[in-house]
């Protein structure tokens, strides 16, 4: 037990120093009205087109009213629109504005230069050993949780 909590601990630590890096350097580039819980689902966006509202909170794993609140405030600050889906009318899908594509582009950059000052502490096989680590286990877990739910 005490080896799951110690590896917890490092994960949180290490994502609250990440998030916190990340929104400062963006901050610094003018997106001053971001908050951390913000991010993940702004990254989710610029790495995918028009999702839906469902699949963005599956992802991040927040609740719908959650997400509403998240969504509003994304809206009414620029970055998002959203649209009812083709395929079903009382479905929304989410896309970033231009304002949205213009945070895109200056996430890339900022998230290069985060990782490029992680690979020189730690080198680049290791980091990218880490991140394969991380994946498969994420993987492996969300595999099971999903698992677990489909048969009970």
């Amino acid at each position: 037990m005490k080896r799951i909590s110690h590896i917890g601990n490092l994960l949180k630590k290490i994502y609250r120093s990440y998030s916190q890096e990340l929104l400062s350097s963006l901050q610094e580039r003018g997106f001053t009205d971001l908050r951390p819980s913000f991010l993940e689902i702004l990254m989710f966006l610029c790495e995918h087109e028009g999702p839906s509202i469902k699949e963005i909170g599956r992802v991040c794993g927040l609740k719908k009213q959650t997400m509403t609140s998240h969504l509003n405030e994304l809206e009414k600050r620029g970055y998002i629109i959203r649209k009812a889906s083709l395929a079903d009318k009382r479905e929304q899908n989410v896309f970033l504005t231009e304002y949205g594509e213009k945070f895109k582009f200056n996430l890339v950059e900022v998230v290069d230069n985060l990782e490029n000052r992680y690979s020189g502490r730690v080198g680049e096989v290791e980091l990218d050993r880490v991140q394969l680590m991380l994946e498969n286990l994420h993987k492996e877990l969300t595999f099971k949780e999903e698992f677990n739910l489909f048969n009970h």
